[in-house]
């Protein structure tokens, strides 16, 4: 069944549609951390549709908010007023801890990204874009244009000048030898020796935790000493929380928080997770910066009341059970136990993340080369042993990407954490 589905699949979708494993698997159930296959076959899942499913598959909360608001109207556009969209940006409002902050809302991650792209050029008059090395913002064409991570980036043409600074990635690249507090003093020092050589950009757009990049971040504290030189510029700080956001750093509701010293972003893109499984992305900015567009705009489906009230109701029994809370303690217990493993298997370089958002990191044995074949053949190892877990990594990295839904119990990580041992030790 499923070779003649992936056969349908090439003939009509693109050869670059990627796909994991030799036998591509297809999902037709889920429930809690857990899903099922065609063949019936029960895996643990760890990484939640890239990270979307963050509560836990068909939680009832959310099944019944969506049923419910289907039966009274799916979508009517944001042409007219909208209940549900309106309270779930009250929300995000206050949490974003923006001031005055206004919401808008989209149908992904790439397209929230897209928005908070114009409103810092419109804004700033400026087509310049500060990003990160190794960074992951979407696949539109302005999203990949600064992507900084070449296996996702397919073509070098762009409306925007980007203009790539170091920092993103802690354990590797020409600072990777200092302490943490040298390091940001040369990722700074860096940052104000490029701004010398450029007109003023429009600002620079960050992820806290690199996503797609392979979970790397920078020491707590690298965006806040940006912003310090970026505020005197008036050079926008543009937080992508696509992956990030709503806690699942465990340590922080929101990744920017660990670089906070310097106060908010200017503007916050998210998207995955609050929707649980269903398309909902949005932007928060201060409203002079939201309010700056001079022409018409309108979303067709972003905000759509289907979506909101899957959103709103993932976002309450998100914060009703503390699931930040459960990120920080269970992703601790987990981090601990794949680094006592790590430990006496020669390909694993580092064991690094927060909460539930936490990157294993492969190299061929005794050197920092990348080992792309041993993650894929952990990937489809622990698919044997009935675990999903994802594949990340730029420049010259192979890494395994481990981020289960926020609700995981402590006898579940061990669990999964047993697979992936024997996954792991099976290279």
């Amino acid at each position: 069944m499923n070779r003649d589905l992936f056969a349908r699949h090439r003939a009509v979708l693109p050869d670059w549609l990627a796909l994991y494993y030799e036998d591509p698997l297809e999902i037709t159930h889920g429930e809690g951390r857990h899903v099922w296959d065609t063949a019936g076959n029960k895996y643990l899942d760890f990484f939640g549709g890239i990270l979307t499913t963050m509560t836990a598959h068909a939680l009832p909360e959310v099944t019944k908010a969506v049923a419910e608001q289907a039966g009274r109207i799916v979508h009517s556009s944001t042409l007219y007023l909208n209940r549900p969209m309106v309270e779930l940006a009250e929300r995000v409002a206050q949490l974003s801890g923006i001031p005055d902050a206004r919401v808008f809302f989209t149908t992904s991650g790439t397209e929230a990204n897209d928005t908070a792209l114009l409103l810092a050029t419109a804004h700033r008059r400026s087509n310049t874009i500060l990003a990160m090395r190794n960074s992951y913002h979407g696949r539109s064409f302005s999203s990949v244009g600064i992507t900084g991570n070449r296996g996702w980036s397919p073509t070098s043409l762009s409306p925007l000048q980007t203009l790539y600074v170091h920092g993103g990635v802690r354990t590797r690249g020409p600072y990777a030898h200092l302490d943490d507090r040298d390091f940001i003093d040369a990722c700074v020092a860096d940052l104000e020796d490029l701004l010398g050589h450029t007109r003023a950009p429009a600002a620079l757009i960050a992820e806290p935790v690199q996503g797609v990049g392979g979970f790397t971040s920078p020491p707590d504290g690298l965006y806040a000493a940006f912003r310090e030189v970026l505020h005197e510029r008036g050079i926008l700080w543009i937080a992508d929380e696509v992956q990030t956001g709503w806690g699942r750093t465990g340590e922080h509701f929101w990744g920017w928080q660990a670089h906070g010293r310097s106060g908010p972003p200017d503007i916050v893109t998210f998207a995955k997770g609050i929707g649980n499984g269903m398309s909902v992305g949005g932007v928060v900015a201060r409203a002079e910066i939201m309010n700056c567009l001079d022409a018409n705009s309108i979303s067709t489906f972003g905000g759509t009341q289907v979506t909101m009230a899957a959103a709103l109701a993932n976002l309450n029994h998100l914060l009703e059970h503390d699931l930040q809370g459960n990120a920080r303690r269970v992703g601790g217990l987990l981090i601990e136990r794949l680094r006592a493993v790590a430990a006496q298997v020669p390909h694993v370089r580092e064991v690094r993340g927060r909460g539930l958002m936490i990157g294993v990191e492969l190299t061929r044995p005794g050197t920092d080369e990348a080992a792309p074949e041993a993650a894929s053949a952990v990937l489809e190892e622990a698919r044997a042993g009935g675990l999903l877990v994802g594949k990340g990594g730029g420049h010259s990295t192979s890494v395994l990407r481990i981020a289960p839904p926020m609700s995981l119990t402590v006898a579940e990580a061990e669990e999964g954490a047993a697979i992936l041992e024997r996954a792991l030790r099976s290279i």
